[in-house]
């Protein structure tokens, strides 16, 4: 690195030099209109950032306002988007240089966590981001779903009038059902998903399913449902294309009730992209999340973050009665030992018996890991968006 560089908050002006820096990251697609449209909302509320040397931009990144669901509960979180380094720039340290500004960022606009999908993930675990869940695409025989009936359930045509009924509906499911990953977009974003022509939205009154053409079949992007008439009449709706659609592709995790309904199991070759996470502020998002009835616990930690240092030091990591705090401590050094890697891995439920042989999780007395599971683990994370 060269003391010329510096981070800075992007400008309209620069715009010109990050898009030519994301193809040259990237390579050449998508519409050049659209997304200058998309990245002045980011440059409006300073959630873009990039990397100077002198007056030259290098590098650049957005963070998307979203939140999550973790076992019932929405947390507010920053989406890490559009991860850009020019070619003559990477292996000197400006991508790291970025994204420690990008965290900084993220605890300056009050997200208890960050995500992101990696192109690469050694830059991204030595900032304290470590795998968390994936996104889930599977493909269905399109005449399976068309006969599974639900023919009692009233379904109509939605639209972008509708935006705000969908964000209920998704919230009443995922806190009913305590679900770990899916997002939560700020409403005008889904009234641009429903108001996009390329997109089938119909709605029940417990639930709803977006879809669109793809792949020379049909894919759904979104399927919500509160019960088991309403998921069988939505996934039909999907299926009633079966004369023209031979495949349905669906973004759903692995525990969806589809796979049950089904009469054919989806294709094997099943696409993963999996996500990482990061705990940006460590004790309020231990208190915000949801946990297990019947989950107690009451261990000593301690937390190494040399690049969120307030997350550093020795905690009380206790749960009781559905919720969960992190309260400073005197030093113990029997205490169990994360640092910000193991932390998200942990928070996301992975088994203590992994994170103990990846050497993530040192310490501590054994015999409370079955606690730490219980509390933290249980439901499969995942994703059904990109950003």
């Amino acid at each position: 690195m060269t003391d010329a560089l510096r981070v800075v908050d992007v400008v309209e002006e620069q715009l010109e030099s990050v898009w030519s820096v994301r193809q040259r990251s990237f390579g050449p697609g998508g519409d050049k209109d659209e997304w200058r449209k998309t990245a002045l909302e980011f440059l409006r509320d300073g959630r873009y950032l990039g990397v100077v040397d002198g007056d030259q931009l290098v590098a650049a990144a957005r963070i998307w306002p979203l939140q999550q669901w973790w076992s019932g509960r929405r947390m507010p979180l920053g989406g890490v988007a559009g991860v850009v380094v020019a070619p003559e720039y990477r292996g000197r340290g400006v991508g790291s240089l970025l994204m420690r500004s990008v965290l900084q960022r993220c605890a300056q606009r009050g997200y208890l966590l960050s995500a992101l999908f990696p192109a690469t993930t050694v830059l991204y675990r030595h900032l304290g981001y470590e795998f968390a869940g994936a996104k889930y695409r599977f493909a269905f025989p399109a005449a399976d779903l068309r006969v599974l009936g639900g023919k009692g359930v009233a379904v109509r045509k939605a639209g972008k009038e509708d935006a705000q009924l969908f964000i209920d509906l998704a919230s009443k499911m995922h806190e009913t059902q305590r679900t770990n990953g899916p997002l939560i977009w700020p409403v005008s974003d889904v009234e641009d998903w429903l108001g996009d022509d390329d997109n089938f939205a119909y709605v029940a009154e417990d639930g709803f399913v977006v879809y669109n053409w793809s792949d020379g079949g049909l894919e759904v992007s979104e399927l919500v449902s509160g019960s088991e008439e309403t998921t069988r009449a939505l996934w039909a709706t999907v299926g009633s294309g079966a004369s023209i659609a031979r495949t349905v592709y669906a973004v759903v995790p692995p525990t969806d009730p589809i796979h049950l309904l089904a009469e054919h199991h989806a294709e094997l070759d099943a696409q993963v992209n999996r996500w990482m996470l990061r705990l940006i502020d460590a004790p309020a998002a231990i208190a915000q999340r949801g946990y297990p009835a019947g989950a107690v616990l009451d261990v000593a930690l301690r937390l190494e973050d040399a690049d969120l240092p307030a997350n550093a030091g020795d905690w009380r990591l206790s749960v009781d009665d559905g919720a969960g705090e992190l309260t400073a401590a005197e030093p113990d050094d029997q205490a169990l030992r994360l640092g910000a890697r193991g932390l998200a891995a942990l928070y996301a439920g992975t088994p203590m018996a992994t994170l103990r042989a990846s050497g993530l999780a040192t310490g501590g007395p054994v015999v409370a890991d079955g606690a730490l599971d219980h509390a933290f683990g249980g439901t499969t994370s995942y994703m059904v968006d990109d950003f």
